[in-house]
């Protein structure tokens, strides 16, 4: 259905996707240019391109960008939520859960639980009627990620990661202990050139630093689990870094994990979980400070590693 916005007077001669991005934030500049490309924003009877300019004054006959149906099928997976408001929510994903659809994971992703928890609630971030993800982690990785319900809150989480500004830490397992209780590691990743599924520290890669701290060593075992604060994120930044220095996760096959070494420590995964995630919420302003449990399997880890 259509509606009419007038131009308010103080706003300064802009572009129209411009303009109707600021007037109406729960659409996205890219979801009203698909608009305006449609032909549903007109004044005075005549077709506004997006790059036609308005000015204060003018008034705009237009048709909120359509939301296109996901041609994904939900799936009633069953979540852990730690926070849900109507604008994002933050979820302990389990090790073993692949967060978006790829290639040889087409169902029963993250992606795929929340089309079923927020049935009905979701806004069409890019134009397509899906959760927002702003970042991801490994399939094997444990552990707190935020999903955006809206285009305003997934612009919102996306400047907050694009900035740096979000707190982010990581427990690992990994092999070895440290002569320092903590360092850091500043060093550029790339896809490795001669093995395409790793990454490798190289001159020519995006800039990553990654701080570690000491949480807790087990000389007998040659084991420490470290505290890590990532300022970037990566693929495999902390298994690619912590390589680096000596200090391969526990079960990261990928980047140096010798199970034959450790014949008494059995683990089944990368034992990496992302457990605490401070940010910024893009609609309140309100600071969300949340710490995901322990998984079982670092708890009963724990309890080998400490008898």
């Amino acid at each position: 259905m259509s509606e009419s916005y007038l131009i308010p007077e103080g706003i300064q001669r802009s572009r129209a996707d411009k303009a109707l991005a600021a007037a109406f934030p729960e659409h996205s500049r890219s979801a009203w240019q698909r608009s305006l490309d449609a032909g549903d924003v007109t004044r005075g009877g005549a077709v506004v391109g997006k790059k036609d300019e308005v000015s204060a004054g003018d008034v705009l006959i237009l048709k909120p960008p359509v939301l296109i149906p996901t041609d994904l099928t939900p799936a009633d997976i069953p979540l852990d939520v730690l926070f849900e408001d109507e604008s994002l929510l933050v979820v302990n994903k389990p090790a073993g859960m692949v967060v978006h659809p790829g290639a040889g994971t087409s169902s029963n992703t993250l992606v795929h639980a929340l089309l079923h928890h927020c049935a009905g609630s979701l806004s069409g971030i890019g134009g397509v009627e899906r959760p927002g993800i702003v970042h991801r982690l490994d399939r094997e990785t444990s552990g707190l990620i935020v999903v955006a319900k809206t285009d305003k809150a997934h612009r919102g989480l996306a400047t907050q990661f694009a900035e740096r500004i979000l707190h982010k830490e990581y427990l690992a397992f990994v092999c070895g202990v440290p002569r320092l209780l903590s360092g850091v590691v500043d060093q550029p990743i790339a896809r490795d050139p001669r093995h395409r599924h790793r990454m490798a520290i190289l001159e020519t890669g995006r800039a990553a630093k990654t701080d570690w701290m000491l949480e807790e060593k087990f000389s007998a075992q040659n084991v420490s689990l470290f505290r890590c604060e990532i300022h970037t994120g990566r693929t495999h930044q902390i298994r690619v870094h912590l390589k680096s220095i000596g200090h391969s996760l526990l079960g990261d096959h990928t980047y140096g994990w010798k199970p034959m070494e450790y014949p008494e420590i059995k683990v089944a995964r990368v034992m990496l979980h992302a457990t605490h995630l401070k940010f910024v919420h893009p609609t309140t302003g309100a600071t969300l400070d949340l710490t995901a449990p322990l998984p079982t399997d670092f708890t009963d880890l724990l309890k080998v590693l400490r008898d």
